[in-house]
């Protein structure tokens, strides 16, 4: 029997040391279970990289979400269903409420089907915008599959994302295109800072319905056209959850993973990189990569400081308190944070983009001081980088925060705050009148003008007044 346990211990163990730095639970949304088998590879890596999947059906009675107040699951990926949307189970406000949660939800959508009000809802939610049709598809007639769509021109292909913007982290970058098929694009909100297209469609496409009519003059008049169209987009929460949506579940199966493809623009044949792609995806969506962890966090008074108006000598200046709650202006004070970042199943030291910076805010209502925190030389095997700054805190009484808010496209959110009260000068701390040179003349004229007094007093004491030799007579 005690064999037995053990080997049950180390089961839950392994269970438990899945890659996703959230957990291994993982709810997959599949309306036909026949289907399954059309996205076997994808299970696959799925599964060798520690996520234990259980597969269900929108219409189960015993679907949910939560358990007891509490997430059930750690992630969802939810396939297009035929039917007209994913029942009471997985309502907009209940995949709000998961997110809430801090969990991650992967959507796949299906150009050419019809999406429920009820995923159109959770999308606007998030500032995306699927259109008025609800059928519609990405057409390309140049970047297109000349193999397999020669003459819908709805399976387009993309090259792999080389740069987003400067500064932020690329997860998705590599070599090799794309194939899209029967993508459903989206418009993202331009003022959302949540929002991050990963894969634009290619500046040649546009939206059709491929229910209209009049097809010449839906194409006049598009819903979207060109890289204005995201195909796959990225939406992370305030709270750090993440959200996918990915405008074609079919690029998933099998039959687009490794398989050749013929650009009829180019004409020049390769194979896809879907299988790729699909793993940086949902590495990313499920929080294998792009994670940020705060680890020890610091301030105090800079050495000199705390030798000058604390009265340490050398040894007791290195034992000097952290994290005090009270500074006295014109203070001269040490900040340090501790920060990991996760990298598939391990944590490593974080490194910014070159064009980044982490910067610390010591702030009252508005900042009094914006510094960039300057990364300490790398300790070996070490898992973290410590980022250091000094700054003198300013001529200001108040209730002070030392703020670190870093938020990144694809990175967590780093928003650490610490308070700390900043007073006045006690009344002994002042410098002494003697020990500033140019308050001597004032001093000297303080020094002159009581030793003058002090001397016309002694003289009116001591020197006996004249006296008269009238008033000799009266006396006798």
């Amino acid at each position: 029997m005690r064999w037995l346990l053990s080997l049950a211990c180390l089961a839950l163990l392994g269970l438990a040391s899945a890659l996703s730095f959230s957990g291994p639970r993982t709810l997959v949304v599949l309306e036909e279970l026949a289907d399954k088998d059309k996205y076997s590879l994808f299970w696959a890596d799925l599964t060798s990289r520690g996520f234990s999947l259980d597969f269900a059906s929108p219409k189960s009675e015993s679907l949910s979400l939560f358990k007891h107040g509490e997430r059930a699951y750690d992630h969802v990926l939810l396939l297009p269903p035929k039917s007209k949307g994913y029942g009471p189970a997985l309502s907009p406000q209940l995949v709000l409420d998961f997110l809430n949660k801090d969990g991650n939800v992967m959507l796949a959508l299906a150009g050419g089907q019809t999406v429920s009000a009820a995923v159109q809802s959770t999308l606007l939610e998030l500032d995306i915008h699927l259109g008025p049709d609800k059928t519609s598809l990405v057409l390309d007639h140049f970047a297109h599959d000349a193999n397999s769509a020669s003459e819908a021109h709805d399976v387009v292909l993309v090259p792999r994302p080389q740069a987003l913007k400067p500064g932020v982290r690329n997860f998705f970058a590599g070599d090799g295109v794309v194939a899209v098929p029967r993508a459903m694009g989206q418009l993202l909100a331009n003022a959302s800072p949540l929002l991050a297209p990963i894969l634009r469609a290619p500046s040649t496409a546009y939206t059709h319905n491929p229910k209209d009519a009049d097809a010449e003059a839906a194409a006049e008049d598009p819903f979207g056209i060109g890289s204005q169209l995201s195909l796959v987009t990225a939406f992370q929460a305030r709270n750090s959850a993440r959200f996918a949506v990915l405008g074609s579940a079919e690029m998933l199966q099998d039959k687009w993973f490794d398989t050749t493809v013929k650009n009829a623009a180019s004409g020049e044949e390769e194979k896809t990189a879907n299988r790729e792609f699909a793993a940086q995806l949902t590495a990313w969506t499920f929080k294998e990569k792009g994670v940020l962890k705060v680890g020890r966090l610091r301030h105090w008074l800079s050495e000199d400081e705390s030798a000058q108006h604390l009265g340490l000598n050398e040894t007791a200046v290195g034992a000097a308190e952290h994290n005090p709650s009270i500074y006295r202006i014109k203070n001269k004070v040490a900040f340090e944070i501790e920060i990991s970042e996760w990298d598939t199943d391990r944590l490593v030291p974080f490194h910014p983009e070159s064009a980044d910076a982490l910067q610390l805010e010591f702030s009252m209502l508005s900042p009094f001081h914006r510094l960039t925190l300057a990364a300490l030389p790398a300790v070996a095997g070490a898992d973290s980088t410590i980022f250091a700054t000094q700054f003198t805190t300013p001529d200001q009484h108040g209730i002070f925060n030392f703020r670190v808010n870093y938020k990144r496209p694809f990175l967590t959110t780093v928003d650490e705050k610490r308070e700390v009260t900043v007073r006045h000068f006690a009344h002994d701390e002042w410098p002494r009148s003697w020990r500033i040179s140019g308050a001597w003349p004032w001093v000297g004229g303080i020094g002159v003008t009581v030793a003058g007094w002090v001397g016309f007093v002694a003289l009116w004491l001591y020197s006996a007044p004249v006296r008269g030799a009238q008033g000799e007579k009266k006396r006798n």
